[in-house]
């Protein structure tokens, strides 16, 4: 039994998707030349007032909705004091006393079972600029002062470095479904911070130490990894944890020291005197509610009944939103064309495997190589659900399956002209395949004799060695049968 016990809370600041900030008009878009997309607003100059955007109220609600939170009947604006030269106004304009939404959870997998992560807040804030350091000189860019941001607080229900990646690799699946983010890391539409302390046997909660600084989601589970060993290490030689923040130094592969940590009387809230408080009707609530897609969770036990994937193979479809759409319609091109030829239900397994396993090895590889999003791919369910088929009716053979995909993924081109056009249907001739099995089992004695022996493999060498010469257009079923009866003889 570990002596200690871990408790991590993550704090997420996700990138809403809006063309505009906050509180003013500018442009959200990224990548423009430095401080060209700011105003009198998003810099706080004098005499400036904010506006609120209400389209984040609207994103913000969605989430939270998403995250199964209670939402407020009235949330305030405050301003939350310090002083960093990225932050031009000397305060943020976030959410504190009167959040947008409480309570929620959203449910992870554990190697024992499900388990509910609670959402202890969720509040809507400003950005504030970017800091670049080149050479001797820092600079200031401020556009991105002002990007609306939602920041999700977990309660510290997470036990373990694992669960924190699974908690975010769940959230960032949640938001993308719901089309609030992006959650793009690289951008920093997707940042993490985590608050972790251990406990000794009997204690609720330790000294939190907060780690920053993490740029993906390896890096906050090798980050907190690391970090639970540090305070482990101090605690058994009877050191304090000291509460601090620390930087995740991604080189070195260790936490370093940033500055004692902070208190909320330190960022001196007080409410945003330009901003009144809104009241959030449920009329609004309701007719939001309405919009919300089938959530990962819903599909994820979808899946499992209506399709009986492997548990990887559906959590593969779960994260991957578009390739999920993509295996459905495939599945009910499929149907359809059973339905037409009257074949029985009995065959539907094997083409949702055989779907499957063209999606996820070998169609997501080729995504993967050329570098492309699934929505530029030029590949239709309906192609997709025409080449299964063909494998189906042993038109094609697997090898040559694969290649013909390849051409559809390049070219868009229907399976059915490729393989006429390339003349790369099956061999349906019985007596040229035997006289080629004959031909090699002569060129292939010793094999013939490991055969005799017993060895399966050797029986395999050789349906290889016909499937070679036919450049895979023989089948390999009838090549195999075609071979045991000749060594029969």
């Amino acid at each position: 039994m570990k002596k200690y016990k871990t408790k991590i809370g993550l704090e997420i600041h996700i990138q809403l998707g809006t063309k505009s900030k906050l509180f003013c008009g500018c442009s959200t878009e990224f990548g423009a030349k430095a401080n060209t997309q700011i105003c009198p607003v998003c810099l706080g100059l004098p005499g400036s007032l904010p506006v609120f955007n209400e389209k984040t109220l609207d994103l913000g609600i969605k989430t939270a909705l998403g995250l199964n939170c209670q939402i407020a009947n009235l949330m305030q604006f405050e301003r939350k004091g310090y002083f960093y030269p990225d932050l031009p106004k000397g305060f943020q304009i976030s959410q504190f006393k009167l959040p947008l939404a409480e309570n929620g959870f959203l449910e992870i997998e554990t190697e024992k079972a499900f388990k509910k992560i609670r959402i202890k807040r969720v509040h809507l804030e400003e950005d504030a600029g970017k800091l670049l350091h080149k050479e001797q000189c820092s600079y200031v860019d401020y556009n991105r002062c002002g990007i609306p941001l939602l920041e999700i607080v977990s309660e510290p229900d997470i036990d373990s470095s694992d669960q924190a990646h699974s908690f975010l690799t769940n959230l960032k699946t949640l938001l993308q479904y719901l089309e609030v983010s992006n959650c793009n890391m690289e951008r920093g539409e997707l940042r993490c911070d985590a608050n972790i302390s251990l406990a000794s046997a009997g204690a609720e909660l330790g000294q939190k130490v907060e780690v920053k600084n993490m740029n993906s989601f390896k890096a906050v589970k090798d980050a907190l990894s690391f970090e639970e060993n540090r305070q482990e290490k101090l605690l058994k030689i009877g050191n304090k944890i000291i509460q601090e923040t620390r930087l995740w130094d991604e080189s070195k592969k260790e936490t370093i020291l940033m500055r004692r940590k902070e208190e909320s009387p330190d960022y001196r809230y007080f409410p945003e005197p330009d901003l009144p408080p809104f009241s959030i009707v449920k009329e609004r609530i309701d007719k939001i509610k309405k919009t919300l897609p089938e959530l990962p969770s819903q599909k994820r036990e979808r899946f499992k009944k209506e399709y009986n994937l492997e548990k990887k193979e559906n959590e593969i479809f779960i994260q991957n939103e578009s390739l999920a759409v993509f295996f459905e319609e495939t599945i009910s091109e499929l149907k359809n064309w059973m339905a037409d030829k009257k074949i029985s239900e009995k065959s539907l397994p094997l083409l949702i495997k055989l779907t499957t396993n063209y999606l996820i090895s070998d169609l997501t590889g080729l995504i993967s190589q050329r570098g492309i999003e699934f929505k530029d791919l030029k590949i239709t369910p309906e192609n997709l659900a025409e080449l299964i088929t063909m494998i189906e009716k042993q038109e094609i053979s697997s090898r040559v399956a694969k290649d013909v995909l390849k051409i559809m993924f390049e070219t868009g081109a229907d399976p059915s002209h490729i393989i006429e056009e390339k003349g790369l249907k099956l061999i349906s001739d019985l007596g040229y395949i035997e006289e080629l099995a004959k031909e090699i089992i002569e060129k292939n004695q010793k094999v013939i004799l490991d055969y005799k022996k017993g060895k399966e493999g050797a029986l395999e060498f050789l349906v290889g060695k016909i499937m070679a010469k036919t450049k895979g257009k023989a089948d390999p079923f009838k090549a195999r049968e075609i071979l045991k009866r000749i060594l029969k003889t």
